[in-house]
């Protein structure tokens, strides 16, 4: 991991990870173990089976509590528990048509699950830094095609963005009104569509192609012609790791207090030509049909800028987008054969870490 980052920052300082049991979280929780972080989950139970948390058991170095973040004597007791030095906080509602079906609940966990989070955290003496992670849907998005910056304003006219957007506002508040003048660092990392091995989740591109693919049945598109960010998981986390050392180390105080981190230009391609690179990795047919029913609206562009995390922290995306298509491939089709998955995963980490940037 020299190079990359810094195993002599991480081993044993005390990490809360809310949302260890989803996707990113997963992922997070195993490269901080590789580290030699103490972590302390905080997450619900993992809601798909399988699930990537469970696929990657047993996990020695991570200490897990199972709660809800809407529930605060729960968030106050994890937090107590971890007295935590860094918070990495990914607990979050993360999916735009659930949103749509359950917008209170995605208000409840993304703003005031923050929001909660933050409060307790104010008992913490120890507390150094905490990193919010939200989304390229946090920006008020216009449809014009602009790669977004992190001063461009946020917003959002569906549920999910707009949550993210609140989610944006009340790290700022606690930010600013309770942690500046300790010499906390709050901050927000925003990151594009991420896709990777292990993603189960309902209405998500690559996990839905798998499961057509495992059915025997051609894939449904709902918006084949709109437009994503893509990048493979690891370099947003990559990113948001390379985030917190610098925010406990020297210039720290120059430091943007969001940062976003997503693809090259040139790396942005349609769902319906993600989708067929992906099968073609898989090694299915390229047959994929539109969704004949009405979908909810979605934007049809996203695009994030993320040079300002390159001039910051030096961070760049290490993996192009066809080896991040082949690695999550490789993933799924060791899933399918009975590998082993942490030892897959962990080397996939070492690996990406080795890669010049």
């Amino acid at each position: 991991m020299e190079g990359l980052l810094r195993p002599d920052f991480w081993r044993d300082r005390r990490v809360l990870l809310t949302g260890h049991t989803g996707f990113k979280g997963a992922w997070t929780a195993l490269w901080l173990e590789l580290l030699g972080a103490e972590v302390i989950g905080f997450a619900l139970a993992p809601e798909t089976d399988p699930s990537l948390f469970e696929a990657l058991s047993p996990w020695p170095r991570l200490y897990p509590i199972t709660g809800d973040i809407r529930d605060p004597e729960a968030v106050s007791a994890a937090v107590r528990a971890a007295d935590p030095e860094i918070v990495l906080h990914m607990a979050a509602q993360s999916l735009v048509r659930r949103a749509y079906e359950s917008p209170l609940e995605t208000f409840e966990t993304n703003v005031i699950g923050t929001a909660r989070l933050l409060e307790a955290l104010r008992e913490v003496g120890g507390l150094r830094a905490v990193i919010v992670l939200t989304s390229d849907k946090a920006y008020r998005n216009l449809g014009d095609g602009v790669a977004y910056r992190e001063d461009a304003p946020l917003g959002g006219e569906d549920p999910y963005s707009a949550s993210k957007a609140g989610t944006e506002m009340a790290a700022a508040a606690w930010g600013h009104s309770f942690f500046l003048e300790r010499g906390v660092a709050v901050v927000t990392a925003r990151a594009g569509n991420v896709i990777g091995g292990g993603d189960w989740a309902s209405d998500r591109l690559i996990p839905d192609l798998w499961r057509a693919t495992r059915a025997g049945a051609p894939p449904v598109l709902r918006y084949p012609q709109a437009t994503r960010p893509w990048q493979h998981v690891l370099d947003p986390v990559a990113g948001y790791l390379m985030y917190t050392e610098r925010l406990l180390g020297e210039g720290r105080d120059g430091l943007p207090r969001a940062l976003n981190f997503g693809p090259p230009d040139e790396e942005r391609l349609t769902v319906g030509e993600l989708a067929e690179r992906f099968l073609d990795a898989l090694g299915a047919p390229r047959e994929w049909r539109r969704a004949c029913e009405h979908q909810p609206a979605e934007s049809m562009t996203l695009a994030i800028d993320a040079r300002l995390a390159r001039e910051t922290l030096g961070w760049t995306p290490r993996l192009d987008l066809a080896t991040a298509l082949d690695w999550t491939a490789a993933w799924y089709r060791a899933f399918d054969e009975g590998k082993d998955l942490r030892s897959l995963s962990r080397n996939q980490i070492e690996a990406y870490a080795s890669q010049m940037p």
